[in-house]
């Protein structure tokens, strides 16, 4: 049996069928498009971020560090899903177009799957929040993203708008609360990978960290010569 919270309340419903009415009204290139995107298109935009992001950390004073704010979104992600889990099962809810009729639903195949929370929701909001802590700009491109998933999921009528805000609540408490754990195993991980033949993961143009910027090239040290004083560290993670 399914728990009180299948039991929407007016407001709820009531915003699911402005959204999804929206799908009723519109062209049938437009409902596949929407689709489209809420499903996968939204998701690979995020991948892309990530990969500029990393990209963009590896030049950064303080790559080891940055990149190490990168490696932890996707798994604040999977540590998300994996707490979602049990919050599905007890919860129990179903899809809305399973209790409620009038609904345009342009995905099939989610019948035998529960509503709360949404896991596009919070993947995307996962991702967003922990890219932000990393680099403000792609961190805001991220929380538009996400805006725009759940709305595509609300479109596509397969989640109430509460099974969105859920998604989003779980993903932000999931990134900040465990971050400060997660770079702690994280920084010094990268800083070692930094000295070794793998360096050009962590930081960009295979220098290893406590070497000399030398533009694409390497300096060698010359006997007698002053070395140049290392570039300072930024005071945070957000560029």
């Amino acid at each position: 049996m399914p728990m009180p919270l299948a039991d929407t309340s007016d407001p709820d419903l009531g915003l699911l069928y402005a959204v999804n009415g929206l799908a009723k009204s519109s062209p049938g290139w437009l409902d596949a498009l929407v689709s489209w995107t809420g499903e996968y298109g939204i998701l690979l935009g995020l991948a892309a971020l990530c990969l500029t992001g990393w990209l963009q950390a590896r030049r950064r004073p303080d790559a080891p560090v940055a990149v190490a704010g990168l490696l932890w979104a996707p798994l604040a992600v999977t540590v998300a899903e994996l707490a979602n889990l049990p919050i599905a099962a007890i919860v129990n809810r179903p899809r809305p177009f399973v209790d409620h009729t009038g609904l345009d639903v342009l995905v099939a195949g989610k019948e035998g799957t529960h509503s709360f929370v949404s896991d596009h929701s919070t993947m995307s909001m996962g991702i967003a929040v922990a890219l932000f802590l990393v680099n403000r700009r792609l961190g805001w491109i991220a929380g538009g993203l996400a805006l725009l998933q759940g709305f595509c999921r609300m479109f596509m009528g397969v989640h109430y708008p509460t099974d969105v805000i859920g998604g989003f609540a779980l993903a932000t408490a999931v990134v900040l609360l465990l971050a400060p754990i997660a770079m702690a195993v994280l920084v010094p991980l990268c800083h070692a990978v930094a000295r070794t033949a793998a360096a050009p993961l962590i930081v960009a143009g295979g220098r290893r960290t406590g070497t000399l910027k030398g533009g694409s090239r390497r300096r060698r040290a010359v006997p007698g010569q002053v070395r140049a004083e290392d570039p300072p560290r930024e005071p945070d993670l957000a560029a």
